[in-house]
């Protein structure tokens, strides 16, 4: 027999799927920012060694 009246878990369900996509967006982000802040560690580097190969 189906239930009748109101769904029992649906309310909890979604709050929970909302903050779980926060939580994998949030690191989705901390990641993106963690490898372009690499990129900009890794071209300054590159950067520096060029100007001192060019003096020598």
């Amino acid at each position: 027999m189906a239930k009748k009246g109101r769904e029992k878990n649906t309310l909890n369900k979604a709050k929970h799927s909302k903050l779980v996509n926060r939580k994998k967006n949030k690191l989705r982000k901390e990641k993106e920012l963690r490898v372009e802040r690499l990129k900009a560690i890794v071209q300054k580097v590159n950067q520096s060694k060029e100007k001192d190969s060019h003096n020598e």
